[in-house]
């Protein structure tokens, strides 16, 4: 049998989410219990990274460290992957000596392909598609903050780019409603948006987007590889930047939330880091949990194939 993948939150069932998110929570409180050394004992990571990174590097290495695996790193400049070696071979060959491969690169077909062949379980660290280990880290504060996310509205404000598209999963997956404010021209993928038309609406206009939100999200306006596109962009997301006084559209008590870094008097003001509301400090730390739970599932879902 092949063995599990995450590619995309689509790969696993809305249980099988919860699942994981509960066990993040867990795993976070035991973080000094005498057997969270144990967990990942004598296993090896692989760390793929096409793509430039703090957070991802840091807490899947860290994860892997604190229960008594090991990471290793691997960049196109170190490998035959940077000189042309196919990715199945790549594959075949990294999954016959580690236990789990991570990749953070640029096409999502190239993380499908190099799956394919893998023996072992691969998981999407970011591509230009989809983010879904940062939904894992954001459904996780949610929960610990306000409970289930299930019926909740979540605005998106921003890039329709792979944070959105992970977002537009998410509200499959985890049953909330999602409604994203972009300016013209750079809406998230038209089919994907059409696929979930019953919990997903696209609009220009901000103000009904964040109307009653429990949860405010967005992202940079210029990704990895669009720099050369940072004064087109600047000028088309002008009246899109997140501030306190709009923060004050949504729920009371809503949260907001930003998958970092954050480029601030652009997205976001200088200040709504500081406010509040805003989680992205627990944000970012419950990338290390979730993840640590993600590759415990794939694990024990490997072991017993």
């Amino acid at each position: 049998m092949s063995p599990r993948h995450f590619l995309t939150l689509l790969d696993f069932s809305p249980l099988e989410l919860q699942r994981i998110i509960a066990r993040a929570i867990e795993l976070k409180h035991m973080r000094f219990h005498p057997t969270h050394d144990q967990l990942f004992k004598n296993r090896v990571l692989a760390m793929i990274f096409d793509k430039s990174s703090t957070r991802t590097r840091v807490s899947f290495e860290a994860a892997m460290a604190q229960c008594g695996g090991s990471a290793i790193f691997l960049s196109p400049r170190d490998t035959q992957l940077g000189r042309g070696e196919p990715l199945e071979d790549s594959a075949r060959v990294l999954s016959r000596m580690v236990d789990i491969i991570m990749i953070r690169t640029h096409a999502h077909a190239d993380i499908e392909r190099f799956a394919q062949y893998a023996r072992v379980p691969v998981i999407n660290a970011l591509t230009d598609a989809h983010h879904p280990c940062q939904l894992l880290a954001d459904m996780q504060t949610y929960q610990e903050l306000r409970g289930s996310i299930a019926n909740a509205k979540v605005a998106w404000v921003g890039d329709g780019n792979n944070m959105c598209h992970s977002y537009i999963h998410a509200a499959q997956q985890f049953n909330f409603q999602l409604s994203i404010a972009c300016p013209t021209g750079f809406e998230p993928n038209l089919k994907l948006v059409q696929q979930y038309q019953d919990r997903v609406t696209v609009s220009q206009n901000l103000a009904a987007t964040l109307d009653q939100a429990d949860l405010v999200v967005t992202d940079v306006w210029a990704s990895m590889g669009q720099e050369q596109e940072q004064e087109k962009r600047k000028a088309a997301f002008s009246n899109y930047q997140m501030t306190a006084e709009k923060l004050n559209l949504a729920q009371p008590n809503a949260l907001f939330m930003h998958c970092l870094p954050a480029h601030r008097g652009e997205e976001i003001s200088e200040d709504l880091l500081d406010d509040a509301r805003s989680v992205v400090w627990q944000e970012a730390e419950n990338r290390l949990h979730s993840q640590k739970a993600l590759i415990e599932f794939l694990l024990l879902e490997a072991a017993a194939l």
